[in-house]
């Protein structure tokens, strides 16, 4: 009997596992199993929206355990805490409530074939006062707590009669910080119509932090240069060059000494693998704690640990690194399900290449701003406005319906239209 472990639910394993359930549901030989410690799914590249309210996660949320069901795979919740490669089984972390009451006891998974899907964390890279003072977004929970403080800071420029501003300082201008940015002067409009209006966006003072030397640096200039315009056009106060040394309750300190002030701080500048992955069962990993991978998406000391999404360290032709995008998970989700399929059959395993597709930056309701088809067009075919906003809504539509087929997806998109004339635009409790 062949037993196929994922670890975790993201985009790329989420993906994967759907794909090999729905492959093996009838097979009694070959048993699937999505491990995650959480209940549900909610596409990484949302939570900017589920931040700021203009995305409800208890409605787009996805359970695992409905999915697994419906798509003749197995989920198991629980935390990895280590893999032991001789005995080919993976260890889980005891699981218990939030009173700290004993749920299920530490247990061990038997696998033949594992795929690695943890994702990646924020990296704050040891900056002083970060974890302490600052809200990553890298998962739902953090989103929320985002959302409350926000809302808090506003009630309370409310209850003031709109006397004063709110400060919100993100550091790292990639896509979350941008699109963040964005989305929060979309969210102080929308306050307006629900009893808030003595707020207006010249309450919001919304500073982009950025290291280097421009914003969207994964992207060409040109596209980098209009986001910027764009958000330079809404308010935001857009600092590149500018690199953080330290975060305090009042705000952020530059290396240069200059005082950023602000109520709330989001930390979005960089990534790395989780920390317990560096030394788990003796795999290579790199210095943000990547596993590395062969081209075939295995990793280098045990061929039947694959390894997908952000978690891997996976280097193309040209000697450059697999960029962590949801496109990338996406394809190597595909690649691996091949994979793994050759390597059952006993048949020759290829190699993954990334296939670009361009990139799209959404500045919420405002602009949308990207490049498409990069491998075709040697460069980027730059894209804007409308057309490019149905294109950034069309990479959600994809993983959809990767998850539930084109019927389903069809149907959540009919209740998205009649959820926006039955609900508020924005999440309000």
């Amino acid at each position: 009997m062949a037993r196929i472990i994922i670890v975790g639910g993201g985009a790329g394993g989420l993906e994967l596992a759907t794909k090999m359930g729905r492959k093996f549901r009838r097979n009694q030989e070959t048993s699937v199993t999505l491990v995650d410690r959480k209940a549900s799914h909610l596409w990484k590249p949302l939570l900017h929206e589920v931040a700021t309210g203009s995305l409800d996660a208890g409605v787009d949320a996805l359970s695992y355990r409905a999915h697994a069901k419906n798509h003749g795979f197995e989920f198991q919740m629980g935390s990895l805490s280590d893999i032991d490669r001789e005995r080919k089984v993976i260890i889980l972390e005891e699981l218990r409530d939030a009173s700290g009451e004993l749920l299920i006891p530490q247990r061990e998974l038997e696998y033949d074939y594992l795929v690695m899907a943890i994702g990646s964390t924020s990296n704050d890279f040891n900056t002083p006062g970060v974890r302490d003072n600052c809200i990553f977004l890298d998962s739902p929970e953090q989103a929320h707590r985002f959302r409350e403080e926000m809302n808090n800071q506003f009630l309370k420029l409310h209850a003031q009669s709109g006397e004063g501003q709110v400060d919100i300082a993100i550091v790292g201008a990639g896509a979350t910080g941008v699109e963040l940015s964005a989305e929060l002067h979309n969210a102080i409009k929308e306050l307006r119509n629900y009893g808030f209006g003595d707020l207006d966006s010249s309450k919001l003072n919304v500073s982009l932090v950025e290291a280097g030397e421009r914003i969207l640096p994964a992207l060409p200039p040109r596209i980098s240069q209009s986001a910027h315009q764009e958000l330079t056009k809404l308010g935001v106060n857009v600092r590149t060059a500018t690199m953080v040394t330290l975060a305090d309750e009042t705000g952020l300190t530059t290396k240069d000494g200059e005082k950023i002030p602000a109520q709330i701080m989001v930390w979005a500048a960089g990534i790395k693998a989780p920390d317990f992955i560096k030394d788990i069962a003796g795999l290579e990993t790199n210095r943000i704690n990547q596993l590395v991978v062969k081209d075939t998406l295995q990793t280098t000391r045990d061929d039947h640990i694959f390894v997908i999404g952000d978690l891997a360290q996976c280097t193309q032709k040209d000697g450059k690194f697999v960029p962590p995008r949801a496109q990338a998970a996406h394809q190597m989700s595909s690649h691996a399900f091949k994979n793994i399929l050759a390597m059952m059959n006993n048949k020759s395993l290829s190699a993954y290449e990334y296939k670009d597709h361009g990139s799209l930056v959404s500045l919420s309701n405002f602009s949308t701003v990207g490049s498409l088809m990069g491998n075709l067009t040697k460069g980027s075919m730059m894209v804007e406005g409308r057309i490019a906003r149905v294109v950034y809504i069309s990479l959600y539509r994809m993983h959809q319906m990767a998850l539930h087929g084109m019927f389903k997806t069809a149907l959540m998109m009919l209740v998205g239209r009649i959820n926006r004339a039955l609900r508020p635009n924005l999440k309000l409790h």
